[in-house]
């Protein structure tokens, strides 16, 4: 059942926070609902789950119409600047910011529609071509700056996905990265609320956990196989 499902799942964030010595509460579940139909979303709901990320803007506008009502809706896909103009009123979170003219279109449709939204640059700690993010700190310290300023988005954080491997130690050393460059975004922005560290997956919570990620992107362990 979904229930036992989560509840496993949060299990496992609970064994890995006290492995790394850290406090549960401080690592948020979100559960990834891509190519799983509305009607999983509604029960996923009705079992208390309120924070929510879809990869594919369309999908998510289509499938979250009506749902949104005391819930979270990330989008952790790639965003193209065409499809900025959903991002008011359907995602309360950004986590896949990789350029500031991504940003700059977002910022546009804030101001259009008066509301805002938090955003996570993405970072591409493991430097696979196939992935989205920027691709060198300096590149990502230089737009945080740059993106900050832009009215209705308040920078969060960094996100990453982490390297397609079963080298664990490879998988540690992209989080720990990404960890690190996050600090120096928050030294960098002093003003801003840099609190969040999307980090880890179905199968690198637990690393991505120890190495301080505040924010776990769960699909395939709470909804099982995505049928596309």
């Amino acid at each position: 059942m979904l229930t036992d499902r989560i509840a496993e799942v949060r299990d496992q964030i609970a064994t890995a926070c006290i492995r790394a010595g850290r406090s549960v509460d401080g690592v948020q579940l979100v559960a990834v609902t891509k190519n799983h139909p509305r009607e999983v979303v509604q029960e996923a709901i009705d079992a208390g789950l309120r924070v929510f990320g879809e990869n594919r803007v369309q999908e998510a506008v289509d499938k979250y119409q009506g749902l949104l009502d005391g819930i979270q809706l990330h989008l952790i896909g790639h965003l193209q600047t065409n499809k900025a103009k959903f991002v008011p009123g359907v995602f309360s979170w950004v986590e896949s910011v990789d350029s500031v003219r991504i940003a700059e279109a977002i910022s546009r449709r804030l101001s259009d529609s008066e509301s805002t939204c938090s955003i996570l640059l993405q970072y591409n700690s493991s430097g696979e071509g196939t992935k989205s993010g920027f691709a060198e700190p300096n590149e990502l310290l230089e737009a945080a700056e740059q993106i900050q300023g832009l009215p209705g988005i308040s920078v969060r954080g960094l996100m990453t996905i982490g390297p397609f491997t079963e080298d664990r130690a490879r998988i540690a050393g992209a989080f720990e990265q990404t960890r690190l460059l996050c600090e120096r975004v928050r030294g960098q922005l002093p003003d801003a609320a840099i609190n969040t560290l999307s980090m880890g997956m179905t199968d690198d919570l637990d690393i991505a956990i120890s190495e301080g990620s505040t924010e776990v992107r769960i699909g395939t362990a709470i909804f099982g196989s995505r049928e596309k």
